[in-house]
């Protein structure tokens, strides 16, 4: 398999610097689309970033549950995985799936209980700041096997601290819904399937803004014990947004008939 993919990455990069573009055939072509998908063995894909939310929006396609697919979209805060998010839901639509975002800042605790050791506390903003049992029972659970597929979209505005008063929204079972934020991961929160963005931490430091410089030893701390690219279904090396890396841990696909593959 892997002296196979060599071939083709030869044959792709050939294609992509020849001379003359009447010489790319289409055979080569679609040798070049199939390596941006495919992942073998542990390794990471190079990708093209403007591909890059097709390519997820495939993969999410494939599996199928009996509810509403629950995404997590984890990364930290310069990686941007809201904005990622949002990114997938034309995608998803445009493939047939109806799809949902959820901002997991939007489900923070009251800022009383988030300030309550002081306002840049690591533990906390590692362990309280997300309401954890608020995102389950108001998203997670209604969204599982069993559930409504009715949810609320948030519980409360991060910046004003006043409830979000938003409507609850119901899906269709066939829906995805993806939840965006920062250390969704580890936390033995249901989901059925995950993206990680994943930043080094000199990368991090660079890429953070000032005011949120003080939490990177949380996800320092958070690389180190939860190991979020083990745990991810789906990795995406996010160091140069321009030029990111994939990785899919596992590449069939899923169906209702087959949904043991995501265990």
């Amino acid at each position: 398999m892997e002296s196979g993919m060599s071939t083709a990455t030869a044959s792709c990069r050939q294609a992509k610097f020849a001379s003359d573009p009447a010489t790319v055939t289409t055979g080569i072509h679609v040798i070049c689309d199939a390596l941006s998908v495919v992942v073998i063995g542990t390794g990471y894909q190079p990708i093209d970033a403007g591909r890059l939310p097709d390519v997820l929006a495939d993969r999410l396609m494939s599996i199928w549950t009996d509810h509403p697919l629950r995404v997590a979209v984890d990364g930290p805060r310069a990686a941007l995985p809201f904005a990622l998010a949002r990114g997938l839901l034309e995608p998803l639509r445009t493939r047939g799936r109806g799809a949902e975002v959820i901002d997991a800042e939007t489900f923070w605790r009251d800022a009383s209980l988030r300030y309550e050791w002081g306002r840049r506390d690591l533990e906390a903003y590692a362990q309280r700041w997300l309401d954890a049992d608020a995102l389950q029972r108001e998203v997670l659970s209604p969204l599982g096997p069993g559930g409504t597929s009715s949810f609320l979209p948030a519980l409360r505005d991060p910046a004003t601290n006043r409830s979000a008063r938003a409507a609850p929204v119901t899906v269709l079972p066939s829906a995805i819904v993806l939840i965006a934020g920062e250390l969704l991961l580890g936390r033995g929160l249901p989901f059925d399937y995950s993206v990680h963005l994943a930043l080094d931490s000199g990368a991090r430091q660079r890429l953070t803004s000032p005011e949120w410089q003080w939490t990177l030893p949380a996800h320092d701390s958070y690389d180190r014990e939860v190991q979020p690219t083990e745990l991810a279904d789906i990795i995406v090396r996010w160091n140069d947004p321009r030029h990111p890396a994939i990785r899919i841990v596992d590449q069939a696909p899923i169906s209702p008939d087959n949904q043991e593959s995501m265990r």
